[in-house]
């Protein structure tokens, strides 16, 4: 497989006419090797216009997966971070996105809920030279709590961060950890339709919010699902 034809062809077919049209985030796409961080199982599929299963085992969780690379370019464009700006992604996966963040930002703090997926990121990050990315294990939602009750720190508060999945809503815990001027990206809602959603802190206690597109994406571990009935 000529890998440099296939990433070409992702980044002129997929990506551009997405809409992401930022020079610096192309080019990093042809910089950062995707084919890398993919489940060598799956190789082949890595610049496919599709969301990739992690691991070879079949008992994996089937909501562990890599997502379609025009919604992780589009989600970096938004984001447009900045090389003095620290970042927080939640659902490391892969850690392709986190290898993306890194060489955008100055520091990158990643959480993993599977322990097996965290070792293989960090193995990839470290093998691709990025070391300004920190791939830590544990639950996502639960360490946003014990953040804010100041028992497990995070170093926040952060100027970017990255819910790299879906939620039902973003919680208020979450929106407290952005600094005044940072923004987080969350895909956000119900299938058949979600909306990429960012979140800008304009204020103390003022956020601003836009939700440009739609997509879909597998849910993040343990965040709240509201109930969905009504009497």
């Amino acid at each position: 497989m000529n890998y440099e034809q296939a990433r070409f062809n992702m980044i002129e077919q997929q990506i551009r006419p997405w809409e992401v049209l930022d020079s610096q985030v192309l080019s990093l796409l042809a910089l950062v090797k995707r084919e890398d961080f993919v489940p060598l199982a799956h190789k082949a599929l890595a610049f496919a216009d599709m969301e990739i299963p992690l691991g070879n085992k079949l008992h994996k969780d089937p909501g562990q997966c890599m997502l379609a690379p025009k919604v992780e370019a589009r989600i970096l464009q938004d984001l447009a971070v900045q090389k003095h700006e620290n970042v927080l992604e939640i659902g490391t996966g892969s850690g392709y996105m986190a290898a993306l963040l890194a060489h955008r930002g100055q520091q990158v703090i990643t959480l993993e809920i599977d322990a097996e997926l965290a070792q293989t990121a960090r193995d990839k990050l470290q093998k691709a030279g990025i070391y300004n990315a920190e791939v830590r294990t544990g639950d996502g939602a639960a360490k946003i709590t014990q953040a804010v009750s100041g028992s497990d720190p995070l170093r926040g508060p952060f100027d970017v961060i990255v819910l790299s999945g879906s939620v039902a809503e973003v919680p208020a815990a979450l929106l407290n950890m952005l600094k005044i001027g940072g923004r987080l990206s969350a895909i956000v809602g119900f299938e058949p339709v979600m909306r990429a959603t960012l979140i800008t802190r304009v204020a103390d206690a003022a956020w601003n919010t836009t939700q440009a597109w739609d997509t879909v994406a597998p849910r993040l571990l343990n965040f709240p699902e509201p109930s969905k009935f009504s009497f």
